[in-house]
């Protein structure tokens, strides 16, 4: 499939929307200077190539009650496709899990996880363990405060 050639405008649609997904569509119009007629379509086009997967409201989790935010280094027993495969429909199924991310340098995998607390967490990671989802072992990494949480910078992005 070839990739779609984003132009300054495009770039600037999208950096908008990461940031501000409500914005009206006349105001998103105005910000990067075109008519809204131009813009829509644009907007359509990025969404129907899949650069636009979904709109979503950012919540703030501490207005809701007691939570823990942990992030989870995780190495498997075995490095064969098949225990990745079953690794990652494991985590799939797993509500608590938010993020799951491949990564290399050391680890297998870095997870992002929500519980109510540490206690949920703990009976969350020793189910894995038990599972045959194939973890050797994991290092938990507790979030004492959020620092900075933004969308990437777009702009800087190569094309």
């Amino acid at each position: 499939m070839t990739p779609l050639r984003l132009d300054d405008r495009d770039i600037a649609i999208l950096a908008t929307l990461s940031r501000e997904g409500r914005i009206a569509k006349t105001e998103l119009a105005a910000r990067v200077n075109l008519s809204p007629t131009p813009c829509w379509e644009r907007m359509k086009r990025l969404e129907k190539a899949g650069l636009i997967r979904g709109y979503r409201a950012e919540i703030d989790l501490s207005g809701l009650g007691p939570h823990v935010q942990v992030f989870v280094t995780v190495e498997l027993e075995s490095h064969r496709a098949e225990s990745f495969q079953i690794f990652e429909r494991t985590v799939a199924r797993v509500d608590e899990i938010t993020g799951c991310w491949a990564i290399g340098g050391g680890y297998d995998y870095l997870m992002q996880v929500i519980t109510s607390d540490v206690a949920a967490f703990q009976a969350l990671m020793d189910g894995l363990l038990e599972s045959r989802a194939g973890m050797r072992r994991y290092f938990s990494y507790i979030v004492t405060k959020p620092v900075k949480d933004m969308p990437p910078a777009l702009g800087l992005l190569g094309q």
